[in-house]
């Protein structure tokens, strides 16, 4: 979810649902210990709980990595092992990393004795030629035994050559029946599924059938009406979230204060935040036209709170 989970956007989620748990963009160790990036944690308490996504292969430099995340304040520490990127692949983490599970459990192993916050790992259920119903259990067995409590499985197999990123989510079949069996294996592991979830429906029937956790990605950033604010209600019982116009109207003070903001050398702009509300009315009359003014003014010079009252009132007219 690389430049679509930022701090604007978890801001955007969290209004939506209060119990859903959100995560940053993966953000890679040598970025905050080499290059001193600690900017890219930047996040708004309201966020909480929020979990920092880690990339990298070190264990002594995820571990420092480790404690910058827990001084910040993020609620969980999670390691990538599921990227397939070339430029992942090429810094050696990521799915690449299902390659070498002892590896990861050194690299666990380091974080969780660096610091108080809990370490879970994000991974495929394999890669390439990789015989998963052997390499899987295998992978566990040693993240388990480095004292990983929690992990979510893309249960899809990543393709490191041949599969672009954008293939590797939807070319590889996906295979729920092995994370089941997982669970059976590992009772009291806590299993989280990704992959293939659209809908609140899949992901209570998910949990209903004995898995921990969901992790839903891109289709709660298209609809994430249908999705988090709904969440509360149909997954823990509680009040619906806002509707999409009160929603918007509640994010002024936020916009506002971003375009206020003083970030050096690069100027807030407006279409920064905008651009993760273009789905908010995704399905209903006049959407297109709100998506459309957004974009086409959110980015220009000067562009403020305004520009988003207008884009209301083409959606409103449009849709009367």
């Amino acid at each position: 979810m690389m430049d679509w989970t930022d701090r604007h956007c978890r801001y955007l989620h969290r209004l939506l649902s209060k119990r859903a748990l959100l995560y940053t963009e993966m953000v890679t160790s040598p970025a905050l210990v080499r290059g001193g990036a600690r900017h890219l944690l930047r996040f708004d308490p309201a966020e909480q709980p929020v979990a920092l996504q880690l990339g990298g292969s070190d264990p002594a430099e995820l571990a420092k990595a480790a404690v910058i995340g827990a001084d910040e304040g993020y609620a969980e520490i999670n390691l990538n092992c599921g990227c397939p990127s070339d430029r992942v692949q090429s810094g050696a983490f990521g799915a690449v990393l299902m390659e070498d599970p002892a590896l990861v459990a050194a690299c666990c192993r380091a974080m969780i004795a660096a610091q108080p916050v809990d370490v879970t790992v994000k991974c495929r259920i394999g890669v390439d030629d990789q015989n998963v119903e052997e390499t899987l259990p295998e992978f566990l067995s040693q993240i388990v035994a480095a004292g990983v409590e929690r992990v979510t499985i893309h249960a899809r197999k990543a393709w490191l050559q041949g599969l672009s990123p954008k293939e590797n989510r939807d070319v590889p079949p996906l295979n729920y029946d092995l994370v089941f069996e997982m669970k059976q294996l590992f009772p009291h592991l806590h299993i989280s599924i990704n992959g293939g979830v659209s809908t609140l429906e899949q992901a209570r029937d998910l949990l209903d059938a004995g898995l921990d956790g969901v992790m839903i990605g891109r289709a709660a950033y298209h609809n994430p009406v249908d999705i988090l604010q709904r969440a509360d209600a149909v997954i823990w019982g509680e009040d619906v979230g806002p509707d999409p116009v009160q929603l918007v109207l509640s994010m002024r003070a936020y916009i506002e204060a971003h375009l206020a903001d003083d970030l050096g050398k690069m100027q807030p702009k407006l279409s920064q935040v905008t651009k993760h509300m273009l789905g908010l009315f995704a399905g209903q009359p006049g959407a297109r036209h709100w998506r459309r003014h957004l974009s086409e003014h959110g980015h220009r010079a000067g562009a403020g709170w305004s520009v988003v009252e207008d884009a209301l009132a083409a959606l409103e007219q449009a849709a009367a």
